[in-house]
């Protein structure tokens, strides 16, 4: 009897034992199909963001000299999807002096301009870009200032398509005709010189717009001006010789005033020294720094005054009436600069002509 109450007590072990040891079997089999499952799972996951941005290529864009080919700057660090403006505005940041509106990037020296739009992309053959730089601020002033040059010649010419040919052998020429022509091409000659070798430009422009409308001002007016002076019926002024070379020095005299302040501008700019306000030099052309901020302007409204006394044409007191306009309007806005870099100087100088403005 006991050896069976033994067995009997025996059995429930072992048929728990089973029991366990299947419960263990359908739980390692249910883990192994979850641990399958999120293997097979993160075959399919994709590769996080931060590996596309990784993947992206820059480019560099190296800006070269049109004229020397020298090496200006490199642009380094642009997107695939920037423009053209993009890497002028870059460009600006390492060179301030250009402006983006006045600079004009060719992929070959010889090549149009690109669009701002133009994608840099676009551009690549490599990951470096080379492209050529051109001053536009510049050329637009020399187109301004060449076209009246010339065109004032071709009138000065007297060219049968423009006079009568029969007039033009008759009528003797009064002296201040060749005067004037001397004078007209004297202006020019120092604007076209002074862009070229003693400006320094800062502000920004949109080159063809204010191309356009330089080019319709100066050319129309010089057309204008010239066709009277050179007329074969132009009567002299009206107080013969002493009016006119009166004029022609007060006009010689503004024309050296003009240029020693622009060297004396351009010097300040070149030297760095932007603290102060520009001072009269033992030059006694500069002394009209003590008068006034604007001297350029001064002298430049007093060459077209003298100019209209000279030659007693209606065309010339016409422009130069517009120019004493425009200037005061660009003496007003620049000294209102000047006010508030050295107001102590400048509070008791006059923008362009001593107590008036």
């Amino acid at each position: 009897m006991l050896r069976r109450r033994k067995t009997s007590a025996s059995e429930p072990k072992k048929d728990l034992s089973a029991h366990g040891g299947a419960l263990s079997m359908s739980q390692n089999t249910r883990s192994f199909f979850t641990f399958s499952q999120l293997v097979l799972s993160a075959g399919h996951l994709k590769p996080p963001p931060v590996l596309k941005h990784s993947k992206i290529t820059y480019f560099e864009v190296e800006i070269l000299d049109v004229q020397s080919k020298k090496q200006i700057c490199i642009v380094d660090k642009i997107p695939p999807s920037s423009t053209l403006l993009d890497v002028k505005h870059k460009f600006h940041k390492a060179c301030p002096q250009w402006y983006p509106s006045r600079v004009g990037l060719q992929l070959e020296r010889n090549g149009p301009y690109l669009k701002d739009s133009v994608n840099i992309q676009s551009l690549a053959a490599s990951s470096i870009i080379t492209l050529y730089f051109t001053d536009l601020g510049q050329q637009f002033f020399l187109t301004e200032y060449t076209g009246p040059l010339l065109i004032y010649l071709l009138f000065y010419i007297r060219l049968s398509t423009i006079y009568d040919r029969v007039e033009t052998t008759k009528n003797f020429r009064h002296p201040v005709v060749h005067l004037a022509c001397f004078c007209h091409c004297l202006h020019y000659i120092r604007h076209l010189l002074e862009t070229l070798f003693v400006h320094k430009f800062s502000g920004g422009h949109t080159p063809l717009k204010n191309m356009i409308k330089g080019c319709v001002f100066y050319w129309g007016f010089t057309s204008w001006i010239a066709y009277y002076i050179n007329h074969p019926r132009y009567t002299p002024p009206s107080f013969g010789y002493r009016q006119v070379s009166l004029a022609a020095l007060a006009f010689l005299m503004c024309e050296a005033g003009n240029h020693f302040i622009n060297v004396a501008l351009a010097h300040q700019n070149h030297s760095g020294n932007k603290a102060c306000f520009p001072s009269p030099t033992y030059n006694p052309f500069t002394w009209l720094f003590l008068l006034v901020s604007c001297p350029n302007y001064t002298y430049e409204v007093g060459s077209w005054i003298s100019f209209t006394v000279m030659t007693q044409t209606l065309p010339v007191g016409i422009f130069a009436f517009l120019m004493v306009i425009q200037m005061s309007l660009w003496a007003q806005k620049k000294h209102k600069l000047y006010l508030k870099k050295f107001y102590p100087e400048v509070r008791r100088k006059a923008a362009m002509i001593p107590i008036v403005f």
